[in-house]
């Protein structure tokens, strides 16, 4: 016969209620100490944690239990809070001592005691509660009519969604401290926490602009909400934070769309548009992609900036915004200057700031507490605490680590990994079969993509041209160029014509019934004399015409 689980009790002590410094403390109910004198509820432990500056009363509560129920032991936690009724802070302490907590469901049941503490602290409870990160249930204690001290005790199965005004209050206040949650994940690496230094000293003392740049994933717009938390905890900024993603403007509606028009300014302009720049009135506006923006745009971008002023479309009135830009951009931008595709003197004025955040192969240190965000966040959005097992835990991190994680796509790789791993975890335990299968996911993702060091972004050097025929060469404008530097570096990085194909035209074949991805690559290097024989047996330019031969009786 399997033998009865340990009874486990949580709970705070009860600073009033369980004040017991009279000589009648035996007569009155007190929440606490009543819990262990049940009849129907064998206390085997308590886990009581309560302020520093009670310990002469949480002692006092542990004697006394003792009397009650000598078979009842009693572990006194010290846990403090700056501010009890900052619920940012209770809820942060409360998850991390709920995660390093040794739960043992196998032997152990827990319960939870609801009575004492703060209705901050029995809020979080909740909240740790219906997440499953604190497997417990609810006991509740009270007095009773007789005016007897053990009073009485009601187990409770917690489903919040039956309390309508609780719900609210739990959605309301996760969507308000969510970014301060994140926040509070420190990184670990030391040129990181340098940079951050920096930042922090920008965002309060200087309104002048801010250049974040890095590749995609790395946390640009993370950042940029960062330093206006900043600036708003402060009291240093009136207006709103703006963000736009320059990559979504294209053509007449990327005017319309920073600097607003007026009705009439063209057709469809049946009212008036105040646009983004003027929203940002006071406020911070925030230019993720900058470099996607046309000429024109960077030219009334940078009056804007200098005077203050700008002409909304259509306008002979000039508008005025006084707004501080911060601005992100994945492109090296001294490049496009000089491609001439971005004003030299807009670069000039936004690089007065320029924080460079580095990618996550080169703070692989930070992988391990942005993984326990990943999954704490993955189980407040489905409502389900998922956790590693200790070894599949260990096996992931070990490859993470490594080399052979390549991390192209940054934090988005992170993220994306550890929701699959969790969506397909049985019983909301990630197992080492998981991490495996998982593990293949990510290296047939990565092989799939160009190597980082070679990206099609990078200026086309002639070693990448000697395959092709000089006199097809000199006669290529800049943009030929580029284009065929970005297509020789996939065939060269593909196993064969048809999975080169494949990646270069991934896009353009969805939706159409049929697609010769063969043939549309092998017709492009016909243009420039070329072959896939060329290219995968490294020819020369003066031997194309056999390699173009040998290739098309292949």
């Amino acid at each position: 016969m399997p033998s009865r689980k340990k009874t486990i009790v949580i709970g705070f002590l009860g600073t009033t209620v369980d004040q017991g410094w009279r000589d009648d403390r035996w007569q009155r109910w007190r929440p606490t100490v009543s819990l262990c004198m049940q009849e129907d509820l064998q206390v085997d432990q308590l886990v009581l944690l309560h302020p520093s500056n009670q310990k002469r009363l949480a002692k006092l509560v542990d004697a006394d239990i003792q009397q009650v129920s000598p078979q009842t032991a009693v572990d006194l936690i010290p846990f403090d809070f700056q501010d009890p009724w900052d619920f940012a802070e209770v809820y942060a302490a409360l998850y991390d001592w709920v995660r390093q907590y040794p739960f043992d469901l196998d032997h152990n049941e827990y319960l939870l005691h609801i009575t004492t503490g703060t209705h901050v602290a029995q809020i979080c409870w909740f909240l740790l509660l219906e997440a499953q990160y604190l497997p417990a249930r609810i006991v509740q204690t009270a007095p009773s009519g007789n005016r007897q001290p053990q009073g009485s005790f009601q187990l409770i199965d917690l489903d919040v969604s039956r309390y309508d005004a609780l719900r609210s209050r739990l959605e309301a206040e996760q969507q308000d401290n969510w970014n301060q949650l994140k926040s509070t994940i420190a990184t670990r690496n030391p040129a990181y926490n340098r940079l951050i230094t920096d930042v922090e000293k920008v965002a309060v003392r200087s309104r002048a602009p801010i250049l974040i740049t890095g590749e995609t994933g790395v946390g640009k717009s993370h950042l940029a909400r960062q330093i206006v938390q900043l600036k708003q905890l402060r009291q240093n900024l009136t207006g709103r934070f703006i963000e736009v993603n320059c990559a979504t403007l294209r053509g007449d509606s990327a005017m319309s769309a920073l600097f607003g028009h007026v009705k009439g300014a063209f057709t469809g302009a049946v009212s008036a548009r105040g646009g983004w720049l003027k929203s940002a009135e006071g406020g911070v506006l925030f230019l993720d992609e900058i470099g996607e923006l046309g000429l024109d745009e960077q030219a009334m971008l940078l009056k804007a900036i200098e005077e203050k002023t700008f002409f909304p479309v259509g306008s002979d009135t000039e508008v005025h915004a006084d707004f501080q830009l911060i601005a992100g951009t994945n492109q090296p931008l001294q490049v496009a200057v000089q491609r001439g595709r971005f004003r030299a003197d807009l670069l000039a004025r936004l690089n007065v700031w320029e924080f460079c955040l580095p990618p996550l192969r080169d703070r692989r240190e930070d992988i391990e507490p942005n993984l326990q965000f990943e999954l704490q966040r993955y189980g407040l959005e489905q409502g389900q605490a998922v956790r590693f097992q200790r070894d599949a835990l260990q096996q992931y991190l070990g490859f993470a680590l490594s080399d052979a994680a390549r991390w192209s796509g940054n934090f988005r790789d992170l993220s994306s990994s550890l929701n699959r791993m969790a969506t397909l975890s049985e019983q909301h335990r990630i197992q080492p079969d998981d991490v495996t299968a998982e593990i293949s996911r990510l290296q047939r993702q990565w092989a799939n993509e160009p190597n980082s060091s070679a990206s099609t972004t990078a200026e086309p050097t002639m070693a990448e041209f000697d395959c092709v025929p000089t006199t097809v060469l000199e006669t290529l404008d800049e943009f030929d160029r580029i284009q065929l530097a970005g297509v020789l570096r996939v065939c060269r990085q593909s196993r064969s014509l048809a999975d080169a194909g494949r990646r270069l035209f991934a896009h353009s074949r969805q939706g159409k019934a049929t697609t010769n991805d063969t043939d549309r690559l092998r017709k492009y290097l016909a243009k420039y004399g070329l072959s896939w024989g060329m290219l995968s047996e490294g020819g020369n330019k003066e031997s194309h015409v056999d390699k173009t031969m040998t290739f098309r009786r292949a």
